[in-house]
């Protein structure tokens, strides 16, 4: 798939309000706040939009995102940027661990590891990034995610761990941001 433009090049976008889906936090699992964004009750994060992300599937302990790479993701050698890279695999990886967090549990990312192993351009065809979580305890998760063009070749693998933390949740009807939990 090649891609050609005009010469002058612009690309637009918009997005809904992050606070309304972040009042949901807390109250929702993290697999059924997914699959709301998925079925379009809730708005898909603003990033999404930004980079243009598309697809999304959820099921317990495992997430795939999809991506058409377009000229707008390219860095000056004229590649796929490796922080749209780095941003697929943080994204599979990080929400196949929210698929297994109970309502009132929040988690945020510790660190990423990324290995990139292919230049990926316009002519890769659809990205496909699975993240899958390789093990949940109390206070910590492992996930990894492979990152696939579209003849299935791997381009880039990362893992992650993320920390998990109890929420507090906001008053019914007030669309604060969640925040986690003080300690005692």
């Amino acid at each position: 798939m090649t891609q050609t433009q005009d010469p002058a090049r612009s690309r637009t976008f918009s997005w809904s309000d992050p606070g309304i889906n972040a009042a949901h936090l807390g109250r929702r699992s993290g697999l059924e706040l997914l699959r709301a964004m998925i079925a379009g009750e809730l708005a898909a994060p603003p990033v999404m939009h930004l980079i243009d992300m598309s697809r999304m599937e959820a099921d317990e302990g495992r997430v795939a995102v999809e991506l058409f790479p377009q000229e707008f993701h390219y860095n000056p050698l004229g590649t796929v940027h490796g922080g749209i890279i780095s941003t697929l695999l943080d994204t599979a990886a990080a929400c196949a661990v929210h698929t297994t967090l109970p309502a009132g549990v929040g988690y945020t990312s510790l660190d990423l590891n990324v290995k990139f192993l292919r230049p990926v351009t316009v002519d890769s065809g659809v990205l496909r990034c699975e993240g899958t979580v390789l093990q949940r305890g109390r206070r910590t998760a492992l996930a990894e995610a492979r990152l696939t063009d579209a003849r299935s070749r791997l381009v880039a693998h990362a893992t992650s761990s993320c920390l998990l933390f109890p929420l507090s949740t906001p008053a019914p009807g007030d669309h604060a941001v969640v925040v986690p939990a003080t300690p005692g």
